[in-house]
């Protein structure tokens, strides 16, 4: 079975300002196919994370050496009319297959509603580059883009949830991501699940959580991943969790979701 885990982070400098993340100053390339050998990873797509400054170079770079293995979801700034030019070739840049962005910043929230991402919208769109988006406190608003560019690709973070720990409340967005699946513009990923749940292997407690996404979006708009500096768990459970413990997944549905339907989605030509 292909496996390709949708969101992992490299750097060679910095803490990780998000304290759930490993809190180490480098994490590298070599780390990083190490563990997913080790784990039976097959390939993953890197978001070059905001500590580094030289993340993103870092992240392509590391594509280049290894394309069969490593692709990216870069960004650039939303607020900057010179980021505009950069949308048409972007896929020239080794490893290169769409963007992904956070809104951690307070003056970031509002830009996917205030006009600031409209031209990227339909720059995306023309370009062919799907967009993921850390949107756990604003789905309503995704909606609304998905409905108004319909040739644009939206990709929902982590399960669409508002905030990073176990709590229950965390999952109070979930009836908003639930509602975003009527649009067939939007994917989920289903990135970082063991560290959602507040039991121990195999996590009991989000799988009703995991197969009300599932029976929304379908296999072919739901992709695993892990996030792995921050999980709770050697890969080895992360993928086991999917493969072995939801039994409502079928091995078609298993073949899509732990990889082949995030690469067609990316447009990433993988052998296997």
């Amino acid at each position: 079975m292909l496996i390709v885990d949708a969101q992992v982070h490299i750097w060679k400098t910095g803490l990780p300002t998000n304290p759930s993340h490993r809190q180490i100053t480098s994490y590298q390339m070599e780390d990083l196919l190490k563990e997913m050998d080790e784990g039976g990873v097959s390939a993953a797509v890197i978001h070059p994370p905001g500590w580094d400054p030289n993340a993103s170079q870092v992240a392509v770079e590391a594509a280049k050496k290894h394309p069969n293995r490593l692709s990216v979801l870069g960004n650039l700034p939303l607020d900057q009319e010179e980021s505009h030019r950069l949308v048409e070739g972007w896929r020239d840049r080794p490893g290169m297959l769409g963007f992904r962005f956070t809104f951690q910043q307070p003056h970031q929230q509002n830009w996917i509603s205030d006009g600031t991402m409209e031209w990227l919208w339909v720059a995306a769109a023309e370009a062919g580059l799907p967009v993921a988006l850390a949107a756990g406190n604003f789905l309503p608003a995704v909606g609304q883009v998905a409905e108004n560019h319909p040739g644009v690709t939206l990709i929902v973070d982590h399960l669409g949830r508002a905030g990073g720990g176990a709590q229950s409340d965390v999952w109070a967005s979930l009836p908003d991501l639930i509602s975003l699946a009527k649009y067939p513009n939007v994917a989920v990923k289903a990135t970082g699940a063991p560290s959602y749940s507040a039991q121990a292997y195999p996590y009991a407690d989000i799988h009703d959580h995991l197969h009300r996404i599932y029976d929304a979006f379908g296999p072919e708009r739901m992709f695993w991943g892990t996030d792995i500096t921050r999980m709770p768990c050697p890969w080895q459970q992360c993928i086991s969790l999917f493969t072995e413990e939801l039994s409502w997944l079928s091995e078609g549905d298993k073949e899509l979701i732990m990889g082949r339907a995030l690469c067609n989605t990316l447009g990433w030509n993988l052998p296997g």
